[in-house]
């Protein structure tokens, strides 16, 4: 089951069953689509021929942006699990932003790979801690700008200390 939304204005309950129909808001949607290639589509729905292209996809966001008979549509997907935080309270738990980067243990900083203002993606590698004889790579967990870096080649560091700062 997903949840599709356009912002607050109009959200619909989708639901793929195994014999290949779909229910949109429990009914019966009875659609064919054809793939035209290059993210373009065309769609036929009641009688009706729509011309649909995927504009952008964040897959990580679940965000999409079509074009649909020439009008541009942002669409916001939730999947079961999402649903389920959002029942529990704790839809903002994963969109919580990190606004710094701490050392996880004591140790020597052998590498800085980034830079101020520098743009990063989450996993991407940012500093080379060495600790009890071994490289650790500590890298971004989420998407973000580093807004400064808090140490300097060869700093020992303690377990906690800030080592950079997101903006």
């Amino acid at each position: 089951m997903l949840q599709i939304s356009t912002g607050s204005s109009q959200t619909w309950d989708i639901d793929y069953r195994p014999n290949g129909s779909t229910l949109v808001n429990g009914e019966d949607f009875a659609w064919d689509l054809v793939s035209l290639g290059n993210g373009r589509y065309h769609v036929l729905h009641e009688g009706r021929s729509y011309s649909a292209e995927l504009i952008s996809a964040d897959y990580t966001a679940k965000t999409f942006v079509l074009k649909l008979n020439g009008q541009l549509l942002e669409l916001q997907a939730k999947d079961r699990f999402d649903l389920l935080l959002d029942k529990l309270g704790m839809s903002n738990a994963a969109a919580s932003k990190v606004n710094e980067l701490k050392a996880p243990m004591p140790g020597l900083i052998v590498a800085i790979r980034v830079e101020a203002g520098q743009q990063v993606l989450k996993g991407d590698p940012l500093l080379v801690l060495e600790a009890m004889k071994m490289e650790n790579i500590l890298k971004a967990p989420g998407d973000g700008t580093i807004g400064s870096i808090k140490v300097t080649l060869r700093d020992n560091v303690t377990k906690g200390q800030v080592l950079i700062q997101f903006s």
